[in-house]
């Protein structure tokens, strides 16, 4: 689990160290044991290197150098042990700085965000002060299996941005040394004679304040294959067994790192939630990407837009872990319907619209997942449904596709009050055609919280309401 320091108080600062540490070990592969000791001598040697003078962390971006193990030794000389985080973020130069080339400086402080994260990078020295003994060789000739691979340290804690470096790389150096532990329970674990699997570290923020849990998984090992593990981690952590919090797809996205496949994720997280007597504000959970009419190529403009709201949908269930496909094209999606004979082959390629019955289909025979769905007569009704829009992100959470005439949208959440029936409802809108500029998508209203009048007041509407699988 990430340490932290409960006694600090302040905005909280993510730490988070990276880099490579050498493995190197010679192996007699006809020797089960005798090869996991080795690995273990081999894993009491890097506790050693994170424990010596040897030992480095560098803020990436920025001149500062410190030697944690050295009574917290730093370059530039400015910085002590008692030097605070905050501090400490202040020597990362600035867009504007890089931009006009600036030389590395001490910024001047600004406002800190909620969250910040501090990005480190772990290294070792490899000189040695003073003179060196002459080297002396030996020569042992025998049979054996060289393994030389590194391991991919990423060890996180939290702690807050007044909090000193000093008690904070204290913490850090703890975080390390226990992850070299897990990394070591993970190759003996999974050794296959002389085989190892690289440890896999990955970060999980868990609900209810249970915090930055980092877990250390066999990379190439699918996620299917890992269920006792994760049960495990469900009864260390009292979790439910229906959400898969330790699926690899669920973890944790840091704020500093942009998405590379150049979908939004989530832009209603920026919005005013609205404010209503006796209310309360019911929203989807977890991270979906926002499609919409013009993406990837794909002129859909005036026809797309349930494909797009499926394709928000197919989204969440993916970055949830509960699927692993990709999130399904216009032809596999119109190809689905064809193959559950839905359709004729003839729509294939076609621009024919879809509505929410379809979308039903779909979601069962791309990702088997089952869906209800809702028929409201008028859309003068929608406000009417309150407690069961309210009851469906409560308990499942996903996005809702409406359908109404020929416009499709997703719900993202209600704002409902019980005692007067008053509600709003969270719109993404998939008929967008613009960039992904997250100001001009909920300036314009393109993700927005709006009213019952948002709805045609005498046309019908079908929703369609996903059901989340229950699976660890």
């Amino acid at each position: 689990m990430v340490h932290g320091d409960p006694q600090s108080s302040g905005p909280e600062t993510i730490v988070r160290i990276r880099g490579p540490l050498e493995f190197k070990c010679l192996l007699d592969s006809r020797d089960a044991l005798q090869m996991q000791k080795e690995i273990s001598r081999t894993f009491e040697k890097l506790h050693s290197q994170v424990k010596s003078e040897s030992c480095i962390f560098t803020v990436c971006n920025s001149p500062v150098i410190i030697w944690p193990n050295r009574d917290v030794c730093a370059t530039p000389e400015e910085i002590t042990p008692n030097t605070s985080c905050e501090e400490l973020q202040q020597w990362i130069p600035t867009n504007e700085q890089e931009s006009v080339g600036k030389r590395a400086v001490k910024r001047k402080s600004k406002k800190s965000p909620a969250t910040s994260v501090l990005n480190l990078s772990l290294m070792m020295e490899v000189t040695r002060p003073g003179p060196l003994p002459a080297p002396v060789l030996s020569r042992n000739v025998h049979k054996s299996h060289f393994l030389s691979t590194t391991l991919p340290i990423d060890c996180v804690i939290r702690t807050t941005c007044n909090n000193t470096i000093k008690a904070t790389f204290k913490l850090l150096l703890e975080a390390l040394t226990h992850q070299l532990h897990e990394m070591e329970k993970v190759m003996l674990q999974h050794m296959k004679g002389a085989n190892l699997l690289l440890p896999e570290p990955l970060h999980f923020l868990l609900p209810d304040s249970k915090g930055l849990v980092t877990v250390v998984y066999p990379a190439g090992v699918p996620d299917s294959q890992l269920e006792m593990q994760r049960k495990e981690l469900h009864q260390q952590y009292e979790l439910p067994n229906e959400w898969p919090y330790f699926k690899r797809a669920n973890a944790y996205h840091f704020p500093n790192e942009p998405y590379k496949d150049g979908y939004l994720r989530n832009p209603h997280l920026v919005l005013t939630q609205p404010s209503l007597d006796n209310g309360k504000v019911y929203l989807v959970q977890g991270i979906y990407s926002y499609y919409h009419y013009m993406q990837d190529h794909m002129d859909d403009n005036g026809w797309g837009c349930a494909y797009r709201s499926l394709q928000t949908i197919c989204s969440w269930f993916q970055q949830q872990g509960y699927v692993e496909r990709a999130v399904p094209t216009h032809k596999e999606i119109q190809q689905a319907l064809v193959d559950i004979g839905d359709k004729p082959a003839a729509f294939v390629g076609s621009r024919q619209w879809i509505g929410s019955i379809e979308i039903q289909a779909v979601l069962n025979q791309l990702l088997q997942v089952t869906s209800k769905i809702m028929f409201v007569s008028q859309g003068s009704d929608l406000a009417s449904k309150g407690r069961e829009l309210a009851n469906h992100f409560l308990t499942e959470g996903t996005p809702i596709m409406i359908g109404g005439g020929v416009l499709a949208h997703t719900i993202l959440g209600v704002a409902w009050s019980e005692t007067t029936g008053e509600i709003r409802y969270l719109i993404l809108d998939p008929h967008y055609t613009g960039g992904e500029d997250l100001q001009v998508i909920t300036d314009k209203g393109w993700c927005g919280w709006k009213r019952p009048d948002f709805w045609d007041q005498t046309a019908y509407y079908n929703l369609c309401l996903p059901q989340r699988p229950k699976v660890i």
